[in-house]
């Protein structure tokens, strides 16, 4: 009884976090470019009273043996990079991925970081840079009488000036990819940070070497389905009060215990 409820303590605990990350999941729905987690476990280790196949008194062997569970644990958060709807907003530098990959951009620090959220801007200098000031990597400059951007499949950046009637290209946006890009760490504000179980980064041309193609004029919305998080989140809540009942359970069993010399 004193097993099944530090038994039961275990499981209301990853219940939990299974809510936090089902949350967290629901609170960024309309999240450009967000990707929906999932919370992993496994079990904890057994205590093993009688193993499979041991011999009994009379010389015949056990079929299976008695083994009692030591409760679940939190195995890992995983970060599904399923692809997102794409929604079109007719902004000139709004960008979505089409597959794998990711767009390359500078943070605060000057190190590289990387995100799907495709909702770039121009600061002051006419570079293309994040909704938080962060230059997109490889650097482009815009002149200063651009009237028309065009974006195209594979990331070549052309620009009519005022004065002209034909394109003249100004840089070409590269995507990275990861061997695991389940392994990435999220920093937020859409942003991700390599690991050592990510790999490092593999830069190339949208649309080739396996990566995805650009469509301009498109962001890539959250990839969380709003009815799936919801079921997820009633299944937690309901094993979340199987253990709970769990533990009242074992509580009434040891008072009937307690009062039996009564």
């Amino acid at each position: 009884m004193i097993k099944a409820l530090a038994n039961a303590a275990t499981g209301m605990l990853a219940q939990n976090l299974n809510i936090d990350v089902i949350s967290n999941n629901l609170a960024n729905v309309s999240t450009t470019g967000f990707k929906r987690a999932r919370a992993d476990f496994q079990d904890l280790f057994y205590q093993t009273l009688r193993p499979a196949g041991a011999t009994t008194g009379d010389g015949s062997q056990v079929p299976t043996g008695i083994q009692l569970g030591s409760g679940v644990r939190p195995m890992s958060t995983q970060r599904l990079f399923t692809q997102g709807d794409l929604v079109a907003t007719g902004n000139e530098l709004d960008m979505a991925i089409e597959g794998d990959g990711f767009f390359q951009v500078e943070d605060q620090n000057g190190e590289e970081v990387y995100t799907r959220a495709g909702s770039f801007t121009l600061n002051s200098d006419g570079t293309i840079v994040t909704q938080d000031g962060f230059s997109l990597l490889p650097e482009i400059t815009l002149p200063t009488d651009t009237a028309e951007i065009s974006i195209a499949l594979d990331g070549t950046v052309s620009v009519r000036q005022s004065q002209n009637t034909d394109f003249t290209e100004v840089g070409t946006i590269e995507l990275a990819r990861f061997v695991n890009p389940g392994g990435l760490r999220a920093i937020g504000r859409n942003l991700y940070r390599p690991t050592d179980a990510s790999g490092d980064e593999m830069l190339g041309t949208p649309g080739q070497d396996g990566l995805g193609t650009l469509a301009q004029g498109y962001l890539e919305m959250a990839n969380v389905q709003v009815v799936d998080e919801m079921v997820n989140m009633i299944t937690a809540q309901r094993a979340y009060e199987a253990n709970s009942k769990t533990i009242q359970a074992a509580d009434q069993m040891m008072e009937v215990a307690n009062n039996v010399k009564r």
